[in-house]
């Protein structure tokens, strides 16, 4: 098997063969360039090397153009002439094929629904996914805090919805032990999950959740599979989309054991549209990013990050992505001649031509590429023309690709919802329960006051028929009448009220 995926090369003026080499291929990467200049052919050609040598991929699928990596590429398509010129240029043996492909849908719809918990997801991103203050995201995790204490799981968005009703009507004792819980903040926090189940995101929350290792198959003829995640609606909510891949990325993060340097990645992940992930995005989730940018390598995961400018990307994550391949971008205005220049910096300079012209010279299919070389040195940027895909360009077919996802390994694991017994229902148990105790509480307040009312009817009665030589029975009666006065005064005051207020109190403390 070739320690290497070739990238592309040239003729007279170009590169010689460029190749990224597997075994620095978990130092992670950027695909950059201008809107049709040529990224998603660049992305697809990658993800078919991975996969030819044995590593899974995941790639998010913003057009729907990279469906057509689970078909082959056809002689009678239009570009097929040009493909086969370029090949011929670059000495390329093109040959037409396949890859295994697994299709996902955070919506179901164009592929295997996929699903997290609430608790995977955790406070710091779902604060992030709503877009909620400081002082919001503190009672988020009051929340966690409190559902972790409590052993309450919060699995979808119902269960957390009951548990942020839990702190509003429990906010007075909270607020002693963890600071102030304020019913605005908590009302805030139940709009913006609202707006979220509005725009389908309800559908990222709940069981089976995803098994990580479902995105990490290899298929029976050693080729890794190719996990397509259908985000042409998903990115109508981009908080969504970038919180739901920034989560994976976590996920594969905490999940994977320490491989060091392996001979080839355990996954490669590309992050198309990588600037909405950093976009008003807060310093901790940054930091968190850059933490998991540098470590994750350890892991045998490689990231590739990919963007209309290298700008989008936070300089401390941009110097650990050590392959670059860098299509042209457009320097119209004074910011973009200054983008321009920092992105050339950025590259080992050739002294055949300059990095910053090359940049805005190159044209589509063509690209400035700069590789990881022996013992992780960025290698010489070059001038390269980028290889032709294996795979068919373009979409497929509706049927075609609803084949596809019959025939996966993973067809049918994740089709049905499951609701086990979690926050909701462990919330709504102990509240239904606690409303019967206290109805019971009252139901026995009125029989004792009919009691009562029937004692002192019978009494009348009785006085009317007794002699004065009952005079002592009835002296000792009034005795017994009095002490049941008292009783029942201190039932219908302080100890009754006493009694029901302490079953409403315990609703929700497993009373």
């Amino acid at each position: 098997m070739s320690e290497s995926i070739f990238i592309g090369g040239g003729g007279e003026g170009y590169a010689e063969p460029q190749s990224l080499l597997l075994g620095y291929a978990n130092r992670h990467g950027l695909i950059a360039g201008a809107t049709g200049t040529g990224k998603t052919v660049t992305l697809q050609i990658l993800a078919e090397g991975f996969s030819a040598a044995g590593v899974p991929v995941f790639v998010s699928d913003i057009k729907g153009d990279l469906s057509g990596l689970g078909a082959a590429g056809s002689e009678g398509f239009k570009l097929h002439e040009a493909f086969t010129k370029r090949a011929e240029t670059i000495g390329l043996d093109l040959a037409y094929r396949a890859f295994p492909v697994t299709f996902w849908d955070l919506f179901g719809k164009q592929g295997h629904p996929i699903r997290t918990t609430v608790a995977e997801m955790g406070p710091l991103l779902i604060s992030r996914l709503l877009e909620l203050t400081e002082a919001q995201e503190g009672i988020l995790n009051i929340a966690f805090r409190v559902a972790d204490e409590e052993g309450l799981p919060l699995l979808d968005l119902k269960d957390l919805q009951s548990m942020l009703v839990w702190l509003g009507e429990n906010r007075a004792d909270l607020s002693l032990r963890y600071g102030n819980v304020s019913t605005a903040s908590i009302g805030a926090i139940q709009r913006r999950l609202l707006v979220l189940e509005n725009q389908g995101g309800a559908g990222l929350f709940g069981e089976p959740a995803l098994d990580l290792d479902d995105m990490m198959l290899i298929d029976a003829d050693g080729r890794g599979r190719i996990n397509i995640l259908a985000a042409d609606t998903l990115m109508s909510s981009p908080r969504l989309y970038a919180t739901f891949l920034l989560w994976m990325l976590s996920e594969l993060f905490e999940t994977l054991p320490e491989v060091g340097d392996p001979d080839k990645p355990k996954l490669v992940f590309f992050f198309d549209e990588a600037h909405l992930l950093f976009d008003d995005a807060p310093k901790a989730l940054v930091d968190k990013v850059e933490q998991v940018a540098r470590l994750i390598r350890s892991k045998g995961v490689g990231v590739y990050f990919c963007t209309q400018n290298p700008a989008d990307v936070p300089e401390d994550i941009l110097g650990q992505l050590g392959n670059r391949v860098q299509h042209a971008l457009r320097a119209f205005t004074a910011k973009d001649r200054k983008d321009l220049k920092l992105a050339a910096q950025t590259y080992r300079d050739n002294p055949r031509f300059s990095t910053e012209d090359a940049i805005r010279e190159v044209g589509v299919g063509e690209a400035v590429t700069s590789m990881l070389v022996r013992k992780g040195i960025p290698g010489v940027v070059e001038r390269t023309l980028i290889r032709p895909p294996s795979s068919q360009l373009g979409p497929l077919d509706v049927a075609t690709r609803a084949a596809l996802i019959g025939m996966s390994p993973v067809a049918g694991k994740y089709d049905t919802v499951v609701d086990r017994d979690s926050a909701h229902e462990v919330l709504t148990r102990r509240a239904e329960k606690a409303a019967a105790e206290a109805e019971a509480a009252e139901r026995a307040e009125e029989e004792a006051e009919a009691r009562e009312r029937e004692y002192r009817t019978a009494r009348r009665y009785e006085g009317t028929r007794v002699s004065r030589s009952s005079s002592r029975s009835r002296k000792d009666d009034s005795i017994g009448s009095a002490i049941g006065k008292v009783v029942i005064k201190e039932l219908k005051g302080t100890t009754g009220r006493r009694i029901v207020r302490g079953i409403l109190g315990g609703l929700f403390k497993g009373r």
